[in-house]
């Protein structure tokens, strides 16, 4: 075998269409092998013996796209000094772009050995682990565009690769659970007719079923557990796994990015699937630990402030250029449109506490590539200090969660809960006018993977995460839930009737906010998890979305069937109208150049009254009417041109009594109702017609828009 130079950059495993470069980078390893794997279980040992700045590599003539390898570290171990090399242990390349098969859980694979943790482990782990792949990069894009969707435009849908599509009727057995499927014709006609323009993928880079979980028959099925931060999740892969995920992935972004939907990926940059300090040495650990991972000033053990064992070194330049590498490869080969970042405040740590100005969003905030792109953060981590709803720099966007629990409160009737959700209904200006954001840097949502789903938000107030195999000690026991009167499954139409009714009101809420709304999958049709609110493990029917069929007769299926109705009309009602998805804040008084002398938003108590200061503290107070003035948008068009939509009234009515509402007067002589929470269809386009001055009764626990037009 012909072993040439090669060159230091890129990283990981290049096919030129001639062989293969490989790159690693070690400064902990004495010397590196590469290792090509072969069919009969064989392996070829190639030392890299080039070496720059600490990255060891070589140029193979004839190394083509398929070829299995990994890599062995010579160096030494000891992990008192958080030194862990060990040339036993195959590793998986950071920069693999694909990764072959699945770890094989034994000893092997560990650094150590059972019940002799400061035993060094000799066994070879190449035959229980995973491998990386050299790809092919070439591929026919054709003419595809990225849709580039304004914030203000898009509607968010969270979804789970193979939950989403698992269970559909329409796809070919062979196809489900897979990155076909998410091009299949069926899922995206269902994703443009709900009128999403942005489909967020839960983790799709390459993770690990942990071992714990596969002893206990379960998986990580969530997927916040990454190894190959460039390399898509194989087991989504219906071509095969030797670098057919790669092309199977794009084809699916192509048939998004053709339907108008763009593609956004939640990424798990805060640690990796090795663990805590009895973790298995996949990769990163036997290269390099101390160069990747945050270490306790006993450098035996692991800084951890994700909850999973450990976290990335985030002021070690290598895992910034790694993290960098990874979201431009996304970006520019995978041509996914953004990204959702899981636990973003540890992205944040240089140290301890969460830097604002920390190195990794100067690298963003600079990047031609990435910060071009969408940037959603989950503003939080399990470290101290790490709730920073509000907090992240102006480029940002961020997963409100001041909005979701605000949203609960209000229509499970808590008190004294009116000011706060004018704030979240109007974009929460007190989190992100300060530093230049605008409504649109709030991720608006009720409900995500993580917690109840929107039915199990209004059929459980407790948990219940039995087959979780935790004793239901596991998820949040805090959810804001309310159950309607009844805990789970019930047949009392009063109560099934109320729920379908809370449903509606938080639907409606979501979509009429100001930011950008997300939806999570089957949602729109009121799936359950039977009150699992922490389903990461359950790769089954617990999580898959069940899709409702026109034949199913039982009165749930009419139900999900009424409520995808009742998604869809709320979504395009939103995106029909300007005033429910403004660019700036609201002004709160009449502005100069706009067609009438009314305010651009104004509030009223149920008698039609301005709200007083005394109004939005009292703590019985659960009910508003909020005017959206359609002639005072401020903000002018794409080419400077004036928007007018129509103006509308939003009466919220979160008591457990009906009331009667006054329309009121000097903003507008008649309206007409368009939606109404306590009809079981929800939409109302031919609703009834009232004047100002007029009263209009609301159920209880409902909400009815008004609409005027222009």
């Amino acid at each position: 075998m012909q072993v040439w130079p090669g060159q230091a950059y890129p990283l990981g495993a290049t096919y030129d269409g001639a062989g293969t470069n490989f790159a690693v980078f070690s400064e902990a390893a004495e010397r590196i092998e590469l290792c090509l794997l072969h069919e009969d279980g064989s392996e070829t040992a190639v030392e890299l013996r080039e070496s720059d700045a600490f990255v060891r590599h070589a140029y193979l003539p004839g190394v083509m796209p398929g070829q299995r390898y990994g890599f062995r570290a010579h160096g030494p171990y000891d992990p008192e000094r958080g030194q862990r090399c060990n040339s036993a242990k195959l590793l998986l390349d950071p920069y693999a772009k694909a990764v072959s098969g699945a770890v094989d859980w034994g000893e092997a694979v560990y650094g150590y050995h059972f019940g002799r943790p400061e035993k060094r482990n000799d066994m070879d782990s190449a035959p229980h682990m995973m491998t990386s792949v050299v790809v092919n990069p070439y591929f026919d894009w054709g003419d595809d565009r990225p849709p580039r969707t304004d914030y203000h435009r898009t509607v968010i849908y969270e979804a789970h690769v193979k939950g989403l599509t698992m269970l559909h009727p329409a796809l070919p057995e062979e196809v489900r659970g897979t990155y076909a499927a998410l091009a299949h014709p069926a899922v995206i006609e269902h994703l443009t007719e709900l009128g999403v323009t942005a489909i967020e993928l839960m983790p799709v880079h390459q993770f690990v079923n942990d071992h714990r979980l596969v002893d206990a028959g379960l998986a990580n099925y969530w997927g916040y557990n990454t190894i190959g931060f460039f390399a898509p999740h194989n087991a989504y892969a219906s071509w095969g796994d030797r670098g057919q995920q790669v092309l199977e992935f794009k084809s699916a972004v192509r048939a998004l990015h053709a339907a108008g939907i763009e593609v956004i990926l939640d990424v798990v940059y805060n640690h990796t699937a090795e663990g805590n300090h009895l973790g298995p040495t996949l990769s990163f650990r036997g290269l390099d630990n101390c160069s990747y991972y945050r270490l306790t000033d006993d450098p035996q053990y692991y800084m951890d402030t994700t909850g999973t064992g450990n976290s990335l070194l985030m002021r070690s330049p290598h895992v910034l250029q790694l993290i960098m590498d990874s979201l431009r490869y996304w970006v520019t080969e995978m041509r996914v449109d953004g990204f959702r970042f899981d636990l973003a405040a540890t992205l944040a740590r240089q140290f301890h506490e969460v830097d604002r100005l920390s190195s990794f969003f100067d690298l963003v905030q600079q990047d031609p590539v990435v910060s071009q792109v969408k940037l959603i953060a989950e503003p939080w981590d399990v470290g101290e200090g790490g709730y920073q709803v509000g907090n992240f720099p102006p480029l940002w966007t961020e997963w409100n969660g001041k909005f979701r629990d605000t949203c609960r409160d209000l229509w499970r009737g808590e008190p004294a809960t009116l000011a706060e959700f004018a704030s979240r209904l109007t974009g929460s200006s007190d989190l992100y006018q300060g530093d230049g954001r605008r409504p649109l840097a709030s991720i608006n949502f009720v409900t995500c993977h993580d917690g109840f789903t929107l039915h199990d938000l209004v059929s459980y107030n407790d948990k219940h995460n039995e087959a979780n195999g935790e004793n239901n000690q596991d998820g949040e026991g805090h959810n804001r839930s309310w159950n309607c009167g009844a805990e789970g499954e019930s047949d009392d139409p009063a109560v099934l009737a109320l729920r379908e009714r809370q449903m509606r009101n938080f639907i409606a809420t979501l979509m009429l906010s100001q930011g950008v709304p997300m939806l999570s999958h089957g949602d729109e049709f009121a799936r359950t998890q039977w009150g699992n609110n922490n389903a990461y493990c359950q790769d089954s029917e617990i999580s898959w979305v069940r899709w409702p069929q026109p034949e199913d007769g039982d009165e749930a299926a009419a139900r999900a069937r009424r409520m995808l109705r009742f998604t869809r009309s709320l979504v395009w009602l939103r995106r029909d109208h300007q005033v429910f998805r403004r660019r700036r804040f609201f002004h709160g008084r009449p502005m100069q150049g706009t067609q009438d002398d009314l305010s651009d938003i104004a509030w009223f108590t149920p008698e039609g009254e301005g709200m007083r200061d005394g109004d939005w503290q009292a703590a019985h107070a659960r009910s508003l009417t909020v005017f959206l003035n359609g002639s005072a948008i401020t903000e002018p068009g794409p080419r400077g041109e004036p928007i007018v939509d129509d103006s509308f009234l939003l009466m919220f009515n979160a008591h457990d009594r009906p009331l009667e509402f006054v329309v009121p007067v000097d903003h507008g002589r008649q309206w007409q109702v368009v939606v109404d929470t306590a009809r079981p269809d929800g939409a109302a386009p031919g609703g009834p017609k009232v004047k100002a001055g007029e009263r209009l009764t609301l159920a209880d626990r409902s909400m009815a828009v008004l609409q005027r037009p222009a």
